[in-house]
């Protein structure tokens, strides 16, 4: 009765293990790791409908297509006398291909060059869109009356479309009509091998009264999960905000949606983000300049994040200038740093940031060093395993004393199968006289599970594994293997490993111990090569750690194959 009992215990403690580490992710806004909901989503609507932020008190809103109004009540802006006529502006630098849309002067597509999309490689990677397929823009304008928006078709100036050699930079400068006594030129600043853009606004007060407008700037994208995200594991895609008071939060589109979303309103420093697997989007304004934060549902499946900040009142005939700057590309750690405070933190690794920030570090050290993410990621799981190794030293040690004793425990147990009571205090005496702790080899190992954890996050978010070669076959250490050959020698590495443990006196424990590795092996299967380098190089030099304590202890190995009679 009481090995019926162990055994329903090991059940529930397996499968609490799981629900624990899906409701942790959950928590920190990610679906569950190994039962994620599939995404439904509607198809995104019409990037036109994407409207203007949400009203402030004396704004008037723009109003978005389809006739859908900002705040119910207030008035839309009059429209130009003389529309300019709408087009598409295509630039290019060194790492970015940009189309901006004369109507609002508004960024519609971002191509990162440097980057493959992930469903098809011979495409670079479209991060802003504007398309049937999905809808991801950055939009900027005015409110406090009837100001240029985001809506307004703007007029181009002539200038250079593409970057040549010797030149640094390149600017796109869009100029509106007059509105509400207001002219709004927008000029965008693209730096060579950079992925962050200078936007300054300049507003011109041609009226003859004073005016006090409101710059709003805002990310607006569907609620889709990026293509080819993986159905094994789940990141978070979403709206984003850091203030330096409440640091990074992170909000599911989902919450907006239900009037739910939590994150600091007003603050004088800190950014708007849009974050996916490995991509991010952010609007930075200045230190100290005073915003207002806002996040809404736009349409069906549009969703918009941004900030609303006050220009000081403009005197007729005068202009006042805003410099801000959108950065919009990938997720490498070290240059997200020198952009803006905080701004790193898109990259997320949860609650264990204090710990895959400085693993992080010691990897990128390692790349520099050896020229190669594979043999980076082998090389700090050995530096891992170094620093940890007196702490595995003890958890062999005792797993080896139990091996030593284990045909004793064995043999009592067939004694007194029939008296569960004195078998149990029989036991307890054995392990007391042996001065064995049943429970001696897992409290070191799971002092490092964090740690390990940890760098389980660093390497799946890591933008750098992208399209990053290993050896041989591995073209892509964010992509699973092509052949299934480390998966496999994980698989092969985890059942070894079982079978040097000694094996648990209950015959169904026993059982269990290997079907819980075969299960989980099997995720393995579709995660990124990266990730099973890293586990397989782990269980490898656990292995051979393991092999040397237990022949140094005069406990020859031994190979605990399952009895599944």
């Amino acid at each position: 009765m009481n090995d019926i009992r162990r055994t329903i215990l090991w059940v529930i403690f397996g499968f609490s293990l799981v629900l624990l580490w899906d409701k942790w992710q959950m928590h920190n806004g990610r679906q569950a790791t190994f039962f994620p909901a599939p995404a439904s989503a509607p198809a995104p609507a019409a990037a036109g409908s994407a409207a203007a932020p949400a009203a402030v008190p004396g704004a008037s809103v723009p109003v978005a297509a389809g006739g859908q109004a900002g705040v119910p009540g207030q008035q839309a802006p009059a429209a130009s006398a003389a529309p300019a006529k709408r087009e598409r502006v295509e630039v290019a630098t060194d790492v970015l291909r940009l189309v901006f849309d004369s109507e609002g002067g508004s960024l519609t597509q971002a191509e990162l060059l440097q980057h493959s999309d992930l469903a098809d490689k011979s495409r670079n990677f479209l991060l802003f869109d504007e398309s049937a397929q999905r809808v991801y823009l950055a939009q900027t304008g005015l409110i406090g009356g009837d100001f240029p928006t985001h809506k307004t078709v703007m007029s181009v100036v002539p200038g250079a479309r593409a970057l040549k050699d010797g030149e640094n930079e390149l600017t796109v400068r869009f100029e509106s009509p007059d509105l509400g006594g207001v002219k709004l030129v927008k000029t965008w600043t693209a730096k060579r091998g950079a992925y962050d853009l200078a936007v300054k606004h300049e507003v011109v007060n041609t009226g003859t009264a004073p005016v006090s407008p409101k710059l709003y700037l805002q990310l607006v994208r569907d609620g889709n999960k990026p293509a080819g995200e993986s159905s094994f594991y789940s990141t978070f895609t979403g709206p984003a905000v850091f203030t330096q008071d409440k640091k990074y939060q992170k909000v599911e589109f989902k919450d907006i949606e239900d009037n739910k979303a939590d994150f600091q309103k007003e603050s004088d420093s800190g950014y708007v983000a849009m974050v996916q697997h490995y991509f991010a989007s952010a609007w930075l304004l200045p230190e100290g300049a005073k915003r207002e934060i806002f996040m809404r549902k736009v349409d069906a499946n549009l969703y918009s994040v941004g900030m609303i900040t006050a220009l000081d009142t403009i005197a007729p005939g005068a202009s006042k200038a805003l410099d801000a700057r959108l950065f919009a590309g990938p997720q490498v750690e070290t240059n997200l740093e020198k952009l803006a405070p905080g701004l790193e933190l898109v990259k997320d690794y949860g609650w264990l940031t204090i710990l895959s920030k400085p693993l992080y570090w010691l990897l990128d050290q390692l790349h520099k060093l050896l020229g190669n993410w594979g043999w980076a990621i082998v090389a700090l799981v050995l530096l891992l395993k170094i620093a940890f190794y007196w702490l595995n030293a003890k958890a062999y040690a005792s797993m080896a004393k139990m091996k030593a004793i284990n045909p004793k425990i064995m043999e009592m147990r067939e004694r007194l199968k029939d008296k569960p009571q004195q078998m149990q205090q029989e036991m307890m005496r054995i392990y007391r006289e042996e001065k064995v702790n049943p429970m001696g080899g897992c409290f070191p190992i799971m002092i490092q599970i964090p740690v390990f954890i940890a760098l389980y996050w660093v390497l799946l978010s890591s933008v750098e594994m992208r399209n990053a070669p290993w050896i041989g076959w591995v073209h892509d250490l964010s992509a699973p293997d092509p052949f299934f050959i480390l998966p496999v020698l994980m698989t092969l590495s985890t059942l070894l490993q079982t079978a040097l443990n000694p094996a648990p006196p209950d015959p169904m424990q026993a059982k269990m111990m290997w079907i819980m590795p075969l299960m989980f092996s099997v995720m393995f299967f579709f995660f990124p090569a990266g990730l099973v380098l890293y586990w397989l190089t782990n269980n490898i030099l656990s292995i051979a750690q393991q092999w040397i304590i237990n022949t140094r202890m005069g406990v020859p190995p031994q190979f605990n194959l399952p009895k599944f009679k």
